[in-house]
């Protein structure tokens, strides 16, 4: 995928001149929807609610995130896919703004009919629609970052729903198979199971992909995704301990213990205990604290780290990241291209603070921005930027900074480019800040965060001071934010004040000439900001 230049360079004309105040302590670590599902004969009611509830209490960012179930139904003589919210907060109005879907296939899941195609087929319109999830007031799940999780079967199937997606022109963050395991598929042959399920391959639209796996179970195992950041397993003692499929379950075993890092800890169907925290890591993973969903944008692992956690049964982070177009990896095409990409939606990619995080009222800041939209024909889409005082886009406390256009990519090219921000002080009071931006075309929308937190310090305290007297007139210089509304007055008895000029600063220092009786001796001068 190559880049556009001329588009990058329309998007940095346009939004320019955006006044952003911002600072960084830590980041916003958000990944705003994570999907998981099963394989084989499964559901959702033991080891992936377990994880949906850990991924709920992993951070202060996922803290009361709100948690859905879909659930296939038979109705009127078809099978149907429905929502259900099983609990957490409301996702219009939370902080965090995190969503957990649950994804329950069990009904259609024995092998024998449906395959994976199918079941990704019902699955993405799903998150594509704006009324299929009622609590989302008409918002889409594909609008926020989308980390798809699937074990066995499953990772075939998240890995078709991506394609699907991409199609659609939809950027997913993070696809994570655990033992992917695609039914007569990938060379694999599973008789007396008859459906012929989609390859687990990772497609041009995922920014990072993951897998675990393991193949010391000779009955069922998975296989390492090209294109992934893959892990073998090859330590599972302990865990589950069912002959047949024990250590292929082992996987998302050692998963959930990369989210709940607590010793002992269930994920209510087996238990992780000290002796598996000592062997099923290794030293760079320390004990599961850096492994696993540590790679997820709600994790804030590093992507891009060149460190291989597990010598020959590993690659490195960066080997998963997408490098198909350069998005901040290089080149080295380690993906799977999409078939077609109608371009319905656009896609922000990476957005990421590139300057310092602590800013000062007349500070410049610059974002870096990659993005893509694939329409068939030449277009322009609104882009947004905004400041949130937290994670939530939807939940009314955002302030809109700036809002600009660009102009369409198409398939095989990409934009990206910096913005640069100035702070003004009449923006927004000092304090800390996310920072996001929106996509919008037609009728379709995303978001994105920026990866760091930002602060924007208290204004400047007006400074004044006489520079230089000539007969008759003297030069009063004045100092503060650019962006301040600066008013000079003159006294004579520090009683009576008479307003002589008023000046909004363009710059951090205004000069100006006043006129004076003799000298400056018994004449006083003030500076007030209104």
């Amino acid at each position: 995928m190559k880049h556009n230049g001329v588009l990058v360079s329309r998007f940095a004309v346009v939004i320019s001149s955006l006044a952003v105040l911002i600072l960084t302590l830590q980041d916003t670590r958000a990944a705003g929807v994570t999907l998981i599902t099963h394989g084989l004969n499964g559901d959702t009611d033991g080891w992936i609610t377990a994880m949906g509830n850990a991924i709920a209490r992993y951070s202060q960012r996922t803290t009361n995130a709100a948690i859905f179930k879909f659930q296939f139904y038979y109705t009127n003589g078809f099978w149907q896919l429905y929502s259900t919210k099983l609990g957490g907060g409301d996702p219009l109005t939370t902080p965090g703004g995190e969503m957990v879907v649950l994804f329950d296939w069990s009904q259609l899941s024995d092998g024998l009919v449906y395959s994976t195609y199918n079941i990704a087929d019902a699955l993405a319109p799903a998150l594509i629609s704006t009324n299929f999830v009622p609590e989302l007031g008409g918002h889409a799940l594909a609008e926020f970052p989308l980390h798809l999780i699937g074990h066995s079967r499953g990772g075939s199937l998240i890995c078709e729903l991506s394609r699907l997606l991409g199609e659609n022109g939809i950027w997913v963050d993070q696809v994570t198979t655990l033992d992917a395991h695609p039914l007569n598929n990938d060379g694999f042959l599973d008789l007396p199971l008859l459906a012929v399920d989609a390859p687990a391959e990772i497609y041009e639209n995922v920014l990072f992909g993951d897998s675990y796996y393991q193949d010391s179970n000779l009955v069922i195992h998975g296989e390492p995704v090209p294109g992934s950041f893959w892990r073998q397993q090859t330590v599972l003692t302990g865990g589950y301990t069912d002959i047949l499929d024990g250590s292929h379950s082992d996987i998302h075993l050692w998963y959930h213990g990369t989210i709940d890092l607590s010793t002992p800890t269930t994920d209510s169907e087996a238990e992780i205990t000290s002796a598996e925290r000592d062997t099923w890591w290794t030293s760079p993973e320390f004990y599961g604290r850096e492994a696993g969903f540590f790679y997820s944008l709600v994790g804030g692992g590093d992507r891009l780290s060149t460190t291989d956690p597990n010598g020959v049964d590993s690659v490195r982070p960066l080997d998963g990241f997408n490098s198909h177009c350069d998005v901040g990896a290089g080149l080295l095409d380690n993906r799977t291209a999409l078939a077609t990409n109608n371009g319905d939606w656009p896609s922000p990619i990476r957005l990421n603070l590139t300057s310092t995080n602590i800013v000062s009222p007349g500070d410049t800041s610059t974002l870096f921005l990659y993005y893509q939209w694939a329409k068939p024909t030449d277009g322009s889409q609104t882009v947004a930027v905004y400041l949130d005082e937290d994670l939530n886009p939807l939940n009314g406390n955002e302030r809109l900074l700036e809002a600009g256009t660009v102009h369409w990519t198409n398939a095989t090219l990409f934009g990206s480019g910096p913005i640069s921000v100035q702070w003004n002080a009449t923006n927004a009071s000092a304090g800390f800040y996310a920072i996001f931006v929106k996509f919008s075309s037609d009728n379709n929308s995303r978001y994105l965060y920026a990866p760091e937190f930002l602060q924007i310090l208290p204004p400047v305290p007006p400074g004044l001071d006489i520079k230089a007297q000539f007969p008759g007139t003297v030069i009063v210089a004045v100092t503060g934010a650019v962006g301040q509304t600066m008013v000079l007055q003159q006294s004579t008895d520090l009683t009576f004040w008479q307003s002589l000029a008023t000046n909004t600063l363009t710059s951090t220092r205004w000069e100006t000439t006043l006129p004076v009786a003799g000298t400056v001796d018994g004449e006083f001068f003030r500076v007030l900001r209104q």
